[in-house]
């Protein structure tokens, strides 16, 4: 159970986004027959520490566990995003693999306990539905006729598949914020960031300023039409929301020129003098102002050693 940084952007919108446990359970309950919903606890749906997926899986792959109460029981609740281009048929072999993890996990935090449930979610973000089964047995060669008799000697489980490609804009639920962030995931694979249901103004207004943040971070590093996205911003109807908009596309692009800025400067002071001590790379990330880091790129194009190009800052 690892906690490593989260490089691709898709993951770092997932998780920030479905890491708050009530837009994680604004989408989840939905995704379960009403028997299994009713039962659950969603309000105290709390996030779980650490990631269960395979490490040359990472690139196209994210994961969030959830504990919660099912009745008077614990249950788990594993949320897995697939965000690779093309399906894959053995998603249930590795769903399981990693669902064994996770109660590999419970079984050293209480020894002898009997095993929660756990309820997984498959969240796919393919712009094609998939035709993978749900169900892990699909996997299993099992003889003709004799697979009711086998059954019994072999592991198997269903797991909730949620293909964005299946389902309509209009058709995504949650909270305003899960809705969004549902919307642009599916419109990042059809290359419809800037169609109306992504900027739908009634769900806009009705997400947090750190959200909105976030979404519009994503928005600007993500490959769509600058000049499209400034028309998008100038017809927004609400005065107070444009505003918003406007204010926060500003400081994102100023902070990313800030940032390519100090990287500028750590790449040639690594070019210059090899690997820069860690130290030294929080204070050049620390450094603010367009005039300052281009004096000190200047510094570190010229400076003869480290302990003088520290002596600039």
């Amino acid at each position: 159970m690892s906690d490593e940084p989260i490089h691709q952007p898709h993951d770092k919108l997932f998780k920030q986004g479905f890491g708050d446990p009530v837009n994680a359970a604004g989408f989840l309950r939905h995704q379960f027959p009403e028997s299994v919903a009713r039962e659950i606890d969603w309000e105290g749906l709390a996030l779980q520490p650490g990631s269960f997926v395979d490490s040359h899986f990472r690139k196209h792959e994210s994961d969030l566990l959830f504990s919660t109460r099912f009745k008077d029981r614990e249950c788990l609740l594993y949320l897995l995003f697939e965000h690779q281009l093309a399906e894959d048929p053995l998603i249930a072999l590795r769903l399981l693999r990693y669902m064994v993890r996770i109660w590999e996990g419970c079984v050293k935090i209480n020894p002898g306990a009997a095993l929660p449930v756990i309820l997984p979610v498959v969240l796919a973000q393919n712009d094609k539905a998939w035709t993978v089964s749900p169900r892990f047995s699909s996997l299993l060669d099992l003889p003709s006729g004799l697979a009711g008799g086998l059954l019994p000697y072999v592991p198997d489980f269903c797991f909730q598949l949620v293909q964005l490609a299946e389902v309509t804009y209009e058709r995504i639920v949650g909270t305003p914020e899960g809705v969004l962030l549902l919307r642009i995931m599916k419109a990042e694979r059809t290359d419809e960031l800037l169609a109306d249901a992504v900027w739908d103004e009634t769900l806009l207004a009705r997400i947090s300023r750190p959200f909105f943040e976030m979404l519009l971070r994503y928005l600007l590093d993500a490959d769509i039409d600058s000049e499209g996205f400034e028309r998008r911003l100038n017809v927004i109807s609400q005065v107070e929301l444009k505003d918003s908009a406007m204010t926060l596309a500003q400081q994102i692009r100023q902070k990313g020129r800030q940032e390519g800025r100090q990287e500028d400067i750590l790449e040639a002071l690594s070019i210059r003098f090899g690997v820069v001590p860690t130290g030294l790379a929080d204070a050049v990330r620390g450094i603010e102002g367009e005039l300052r880091l281009r004096e000190l790129l200047r510094a570190a194009i010229q400076s003869v050693t480290l302990d003088e190009f520290s002596r600039e800052l």
